[in-house]
């Protein structure tokens, strides 16, 4: 897939360089043929034409890459101003030798009667108007490809929040169902009642309370304590589990869901076996800034290869650790062949 998308950038470099080929070949030829002195033979008009060609492109690609991004866009207008004329100056001061070289060595003149002045004034004021002109020209351009776009985004937007407000009709359906079904459980059966209400709670924690960038660690603790009670209810006694959290107040905030995946694993891989103790051990703490998550939970060891090798939650918890908290976490796991057990830190939250 690299070497794909370098592929496509190398051609859409070679493309751009094309674009730009063009269109200077079609400025060169079209001041040879509009803006050519009647005075003037053509070869001459190519000669001359093609060494304003040069300056202009020079102060063109100078603007494009350098004063334009670095100064105009930035505000700086009078550092902008000078840089600009700056340009112009140089390049029409560099074109009165070349003009001297092309009219003694080139068209073989010999009259010692060379205008420096005249050629510095025309050059001037010729590449400044051509530098004004395509520069406008591609400032005009990139606002119209700006404005496109923005418009392109906004609309993309606006499509985006309608599919989210046609989706918000599945969750209020399926809370409604939840309610539907809980009232026709029997009332003698506090288990099952019960079950339903901490689901319908958690499923309300992911679809409205997750929306954010940090939750209060309380709310997330009493996420993950409602999730440890369900799949305890499911269990039978062969497996034990151990939860404890200390020191965790109101004042700490994390990334929501970031612990979640870790215990979904536990519970997913523990051992069942009748011979060994089968156990999960989850530990959450908060000490000097630093909050300490580890996880431990036995397995068989007659897990198939594609169960090993699924762990496509655990995965994504790395992936957004790294995002969220860049050499701000300490993860290790440890993933043995009759045990699993992760260890995190995250720093300074």
């Amino acid at each position: 897939m690299n070497s794909f998308n370098s592929l496509i950038g190398n051609v859409l470099k070679v493309n751009k360089v094309i674009y730009h080929l063009i269109f200077w070949l079609f400025a060169y030829l079209f001041w040879i043929f509009i803006f050519r002195n009647s005075t003037l033979v053509i070869t001459h008009a190519i000669t001359i034409q093609f060494c304003y060609l040069i300056f202009i492109a020079a102060n063109y690609y100078f603007n494009s890459f350098y004063a334009i991004p670095h100064l105009l866009n930035k505000k700086r207008y009078l550092a902008f101003v000078l840089c600009f004329i700056l340009g112009i100056v140089i390049t029409a001061v560099l074109r009165v030798p070349v003009s001297v070289f092309v009219y003694r060595h080139v068209f073989k003149m010999t009259d010692n009667h060379f205008n420096y002045s005249s050629v510095f004034y025309n050059s001037f004021i010729n590449i400044l108007f051509w530098v004004v002109v395509i520069l406008t020209g591609k400032m005009i351009a990139d606002k119209i490809r700006s404005q496109i776009y923005i418009e392109k985004i906004e609309n993309e937007k606006a499509t985006n929040e309608l599919n989210f407000l046609r989706a918000q009709f599945n969750p209020h359906f399926l809370f409604n169902s939840i309610n539907s079904i809980y009232g026709h459980i029997d009332k003698s059966n506090k288990t099952a009642r019960d079950m339903l209400l901490v689901f319908s709670e958690m499923l309300r924690y992911q679809l409205y309370e997750c929306n954010v960038d940090r939750i209060e660690l309380e709310r997330e603790l009493n996420y993950l304590k409602n999730y440890i009670a369900m799949q305890k209810s499911r269990m039978d006694e062969r497996v034990l589990v151990n939860f404890e959290a200390k020191n965790i107040n109101g004042n700490i905030k994390i990334a929501p869901l970031l612990l979640i995946a870790f215990i979904e694993n536990a519970f997913k891989y523990v051992g069942f076996n009748e011979l060994k103790e089968n156990r999960i051990d989850i530990e959450l703490s908060y000490d000097r800034g630093s909050l300490y998550f580890t996880i431990f939970n036995t397995k068989d060891t007659f897990i198939n290869s594609a169960e090993r090798s699924s762990g496509l939650g655990i995965a994504n918890t790395q992936r957004r650790l790294e995002l969220i908290y860049p050499n701000k976490h300490l993860l290790n796991i440890d993933n043995n062949d009759d045990s699993f057990g992760v260890s995190l830190i995250l720093l300074n939250v």
